[in-house]
């Protein structure tokens, strides 16, 4: 459960620190003081994405901390997979600082990125926002909703895992099907390029030796020129002794004067082993100069390869390793076309096999959709009952599709919220209040079937007023009796029911506008009740109607 949250620099929020309780925690305040805020910033907290808005004016970065206590098994897990050890008795602490250049993310103190965040978040938080009454108009949603209640992960991964294997053999097939000529015309073009690349005989790193070769030949004279030279300097003529001569003279007359002075020792050693490398390239220089024999044809000849090498590379690649490459997987091709037949009819008694498989574990989804979608709509009903919705009758029209990753079926949910009227889609009937209590009240029955401990609802009771208003206030006041809620509202009937009421002003210092968070007292409640239903001219009535809706919430529960 989420226990404090500390939040600077965000928005209109300079800095606060919130302190939550177990129960139902509700935010109230006026339009604009920044109750979106605080669910952006705890969205950005669960590694949702945030935008760089998000940083207060004049400020470099934005800082958000969470503090969660009575961790739940799967968050425990969770954490230890991803490196994280944490007991269940202890808190478990999630940072994230927003800059405007970079991003830094800790969880208890220790360096995280935002998928690991976004990956517990979502066991640690569920929020519900405006925009998931929208999610009641896709019927792709309901399927999900009948999904999870009815616990088919199993069942999906088992199915999906098949269908995948189905699509792929599908495509394999499709592949294997050709028109006959164009097989034909395929085959003669396969043919050609294999012999050409055949009978080219290419090697590996062939024309980077045929280019270092040509730079050799053209330039033959010079190098047989500067080799010849080199000898001399090394060997020495009629004229002057050689380098290697003169080395062998100086480490003798070093070796001589070293009888006398033993440091001298060791220069002679050194001049000898200068006179041992010098040797060494004495030798090369000999083999070059005895292997510097060119044919007069040589240079055509060379030309003439690198010039067909560049036409083969205009047509099957951009060096000789992938004219190579082209040439096996055209004999590949060949050999896939050539037994095309074979293949087609194992890849169609492959595919025959998936599908028929696929069809019968779509079957099971089926049924297990339809048992639950029963199940879920009975308790949907208990729901919305108690949320001032008694004559609402709902049903599950579930019709067959084609084989898709989710299965064969079409789920959607049909409601009836007046007697006498047949279901009809939700969508299409049901008002924005209608929409808003149907919605808390299948958040109410998924939560049931989840493990996780704080459920954030922001504006749920939108559309709704009156005795309806009432009854979300107690619907949820009644889901928090199991878990942590967190309210956001504009209702005094929902408000009522809090066991944390925590108001949000908007205040203004200077040409600064700058937001606080505080916990309410009895009198404190009792004020912003009756502001919430009276308007900023508080009466005597509206705080004794406040303090008596204070009281009969009390008394409820």
């Amino acid at each position: 459960m989420l226990s404090a949250l500390y939040i600077q620099n965000v928005a209109v929020i300079q800095k606060a620190t919130i302190d939550f309780i177990d129960g139902l925690n509700v935010f109230t305040g006026e339009t604009g003081a920044g109750k979106t805020v605080l669910i952006n910033a705890i969205n950005a907290l669960l590694g949702e994405r945030t935008p760089k808005d998000l940083i207060r004016t004049g400020q470099e970065k934005a800082i958000i901390t969470g503090l969660f206590r009575k961790l739940s098994p799967v968050v425990i897990r969770l954490l230890a997979e991803l490196g994280y050890t944490v007991e269940s008795d202890e808190e478990l602490m999630i940072q994230r600082e927003i800059g405007t250049s970079s991003n830094t993310c800790k969880i208890n103190g220790l360096p995280a990125t935002v998928a690991m965040l976004k990956s517990i978040g979502g066991e640690l938080i569920n929020i519900h926002g405006q925009q998931d009454n929208q999610m009641l108009a896709s019927a792709e949603s309901h399927r999900r909703f009948i999904d999870s209640f009815s616990k088919l992960e199993t069942e999906l991964t088992a199915y999906a895992e098949v269908y995948h294997q189905m699509q792929k053999a599908y495509q394999e097939l499709s592949a294997l099907h050709m028109d006959e000529s164009y097989k034909a015309q395929r085959i003669d073009i396969l043919n050609y390029q294999i012999r050409e690349i055949e009978a080219a005989a290419l090697t590996a790193g062939e024309e980077e030796a045929l280019t270092t070769r040509l730079t050799i030949v053209k330039n033959a004279e010079r190098i047989i020129h500067s080799l010849s030279e080199a000898k001399v300097y090394l060997d020495g003529d009629d004229d002057r002794e050689g380098a290697v001569g003169l080395l062998d003279g100086l480490a003798g007359q070093l070796r001589a004067a070293a009888r006398y002075i033993d440091t001298l020792s060791g220069s002679a050693e050194k001049v000898d082993s200068m006179r041992y490398e010098l040797e060494e390239q004495q030798r090369q220089v000999r083999e070059l100069l005895d292997s510097m024999d060119f044919d007069a044809g040589e240079l055509d000849q060379i030309g003439s390869r690198l010039d067909f090498l560049y036409r083969l590379k205009k047509k099957y690649g951009a060096s000789v390793a992938e004219i190579i490459i082209f040439g096996e997987k055209a004999k590949a091709e060949l050999d896939t076309i050539t037994f095309s037949e074979e293949r087609q009819k194992e890849a169609q008694k492959r595919y025959n096999h998936l599908h028929e498989k696929a069809v019968k574990l779509s079957a099971v989804l089926t049924q297990r959709r339809r048992e639950g979608g029963k199940l879920f709509t009975e308790r949907l009903r208990e729901e919305l009952s108690q949320l001032d919705m008694p004559s609402v009758r709902l049903t599950v029209a579930i019709s067959v599709k084609e084989l898709s990753p989710d299965g064969a079926d079409r789920l959607e949910f049909l409601i009836s919220t007046n007697p006498g009227e047949e279901p009809k889609p939700l969508s299409k009937i049901a008002s924005g209040g209608e929409i808003s209590r149907t919605m808390l009240a299948i958040k109410s029955v998924l939560a049931d079937c989840e493990d996780i401990d704080t459920l954030i609802f922001d504006e749920v009771d939108a559309g709704v007023s009156g005795r309806a208003a009432q009854r979300i206030g107690a619907k949820l006041k009644g889901v928090a009796k199991a878990r942590q809620v967190i309210c956001v509202t504009h209702l005094a009937q929902v408000a009522a029911f809090a066991d944390n009421h925590l108001l949000i002003e908007k205040l203004v210092e200077g040409d600064r506008t700058f937001t606080q968070v505080r916990t309410l007292d009895r009198d404190g409640r009792v004020k912003e009740l009756a502001r919430i239903m009276g308007g900023e001219r508080l009466t005597e009535l509206s705080l004794k109607n406040a303090d008596e809706m204070l009281t009969l919430a009390a008394e409820r529960y």
